[in-house]
C-alpha cells in the first residue's frame, strides 16, 4: 500500500493520523480510496468535475504531480503521497 501524508487542516478526516495507507494504481484511484475511507477528504482536494483545487498540491516521491501526469501519474505499492496545501499571505 502507498502512504499518504495528511496536513494538520485535513486531519479531522483521518482521525487527526498524519500519514494514512491507500491503495490504487494512479493518484486518482488513491483519491477514491481515500473518499471511502476517510468521508469528505476528497471533496476538500477536488472540485466538482474532479479536477484537483487550484490550491492543493500533491506529490508522489517528492515530485508535483501537476509536473507529471496530473490525476492519471501512476503509484506503486512502495510510493509515497504528500498532500500539500498551498499557502498564501502576506504583503
Amino acid at each position: 500500500m502507498a502512504k499518504v501524508w495528511i496536513p494538520l487542516p485535513l486531519r479531522k478526516f483521518t482521525d487527526g493520523a498524519d500519514e494514512v495507507p491507500a491503495t490504487g494504481a494512479t493518484v486518482a484511484e488513491i483519491l477514491d480510496y481515500l473518499d471511502r475511507n476517510h468521508d469528505g477528504l476528497k471533496a476538500r482536494l477536488c472540485q466538482d468535475d474532479g479536477k484537483l483545487r487550484r490550491f492543493v498540491n500533491i506529490y508522489v516521491n517528492d515530485k508535483d504531480i501537476r509536473l507529471l501526469d496530473g490525476l492519471d501519474t501512476p503509484v506503486g505499492n512502495d510510493d509515497e503521497l504528500s498532500i500539500v496545501p498551498a499557502i498564501a499571505g502576506g504583503r
